[in-house]
């Protein structure tokens, strides 16, 4: 035995309670329901905002950050995953859900944002502590340190195959969309490389809030009095809100006078109203008309010619949105909640109709970053027997002489030209009419008839319009 004295053991150091960040607790737990619950960001965030505000000492910063955290980890999450699973020992589907939720947000800070890098570490690692325990925190401080040796073009050098070996997985990971994704808008994009990068990167940035006066509702003059408002790209009625804020807060949408609508659906409703039409113009049909946006501007260019609109949507929850978005306009309309492909009116009924019908939602990924996750290619085919029908019944119920607008909110080729082409060979009576005209002032429209609008070209959501005319 030795004779050699213990050396005093050192005291243990007294646990420290992790730091409770309300920001980062609240960008977590918006993460966690749009991973749990399929929820979307833009309908979790806002309510969790609103509490936050009552209960803590939240303001007006933290609120602009928890909302960067979140929309900025949704749209760089497969960037960010490929980063994660560069610096894990185990592939990433092994890798609980809330465990990278923690990593994710780690990486937007560290190569996302102007965060400093320590201050993102440690500020992810008590998150961590207070979300996953002490045990799983060392885990996350160990990756997120080794994701901080190099900054995100680093990372992109190491993690995403070379353009010329592989062009579409290379913008997948640079740009963070499904490669499939990737594919159905470069072929509906056409052109070279510059196209589809500048495309992806207007998918993964912020959007503008833009609102519509509604015609003799509203004017955009009343709404270019608040702060930080601009006139609109090319919609009449259109306001953007440049520095974001609170779109409720302006009076005219409070009081429904005005609302939150993209340009790009404020574009399809406009241009439906302005096609020719022969003879009266006295019964307007919006077929698919949740949430109301289109239905409410559309009501309200009907009224100012004396015309009806009839707003049709199939989810009676749905319908009572649309109720909502069209009280107080002046004129008379009815809304009504009836299934689109068995109507309860008769064919040949209306003048003007129009059918912005489900669609994937491709062309709004600004908006709703997590949707290109949970999309998969073989949603196209579930959509597909819808869309058809829908614009075979908007076709019958036209009536001669009249013109059907066909509206999605995706530029994929299936569910654009290849829907209108499939029933115009079965309605030989219809053809299509050119709406390029109907947009002026516009740029970049195409070849025509159809109209293919784009994030990087007109800074709208890719929002798809064919209009048709029955001649006989």
């Amino acid at each position: 035995m030795s004779d050699q004295p213990r050396r005093p053991r050192k005291p243990a150091k007294p646990y420290r309670r992790p730091k409770k960040d309300p920001v980062r607790i609240l960008a977590f737990e918006a993460l966690r329901a749009v991973d749990e619950r399929d929820a979307y960001a833009n309908l979790v965030l806002p309510p969790l905002l609103r509490r936050a505000r009552e209960s803590e000492d939240f303001d007006a910063r933290d609120a602009a950050l928890a909302t960067e955290l979140v929309y900025g980890t949704l749209r760089r999450q497969g960037t960010y995953d490929a980063v994660i699973a560069a610096c894990v020992d185990r592939p990433l589907r092994e890798v609980d859900p809330p465990v990278l939720d923690v990593l994710s947000l780690g990486a937007h800070q560290l190569l996302g944002t102007r965060i400093p890098t320590h201050a993102a570490v440690s500020a992810s690692v008590e998150l961590a502590r207070v979300v996953l325990g002490d045990g799983r925190a060392k885990f996350v401080n160990a990756v997120l340190r080794k994701i901080a040796q190099h900054d995100l073009d680093g990372w992109l050098e190491r993690v995403a195959p070379p353009y010329d070996d592989d062009p579409e997985d290379h913008l997948a990971v640079v740009h963070s969309h499904p490669r499939w994704v990737v594919s159905a808008l470069w072929d509906s994009l056409g052109g070279g490389r510059a196209g589809i990068e500048e495309l992806l990167r207007a998918d993964n940035e912020r959007p503008e809030v833009t609102l519509v006066a509604r015609p003799g509702r509203a004017t955009t003059g009343e709404l270019l009095d608040e702060e930080a408002a601009v006139p609109g790209r090319w919609s009449p009625h259109a306001v953007r809100l440049t520095e974001g804020g609170e779109p409720g807060a302006v009076p005219a949408v409070a009081q429904g006078r005005a609302g939150v609508q993209d340009e790009g659906s404020q574009l399809v409703a406009l241009a439906l109203a302005a096609a020719p039409v022969e003879g009266r113009d006295r019964m307007w049909l919006d077929g698919c008309a949740g949430p109301g946006g289109k239905a409410a501007l559309l009501a309200a260019l009907a009224a100012q010619r004396g015309a009806v609109l009839l707003a049709s949507e199939k989810q009676p929850h749905r319908a009572g949105l649309v109720a909502k978005a069209l009280a107080g306009n002046p004129g008379p309309y009815q809304v009504v909640a009836a299934d689109g492909t068995r109507p309860p009116w008769r064919p040949g009924s209306f003048d003007r109709v129009l059918v912005d019908v489900p669609c994937t939602g491709l062309g709004a990924l600004r908006r709703r970053p997590e949707a290109r996750w949970r999309r998969r290619p073989e949603d196209l085919d579930g959509f597909a027997p819808l869309q058809r029908g829908l614009l075979r019944t908007a076709l019958e119920s036209v009536r001669v002489g009249g013109v059907v607008g066909y509206a999605t909110c995706s530029p994929h080729l299936a569910e654009t030209r290849a829907v209108v082409a499939d029933l115009l060979k079965q309605f030989p009576d219809a053809e299509l009419i050119d709406a390029r005209p109907l947009l002026p002032g516009v740029p970049d429209l195409g070849e025509g008839p159809d109209v293919q609008l784009w994030p990087h070209l007109h800074g709208t959501d890719a929002m798809y319009l064919a209009l048709i005319r029955r001649t006989g």
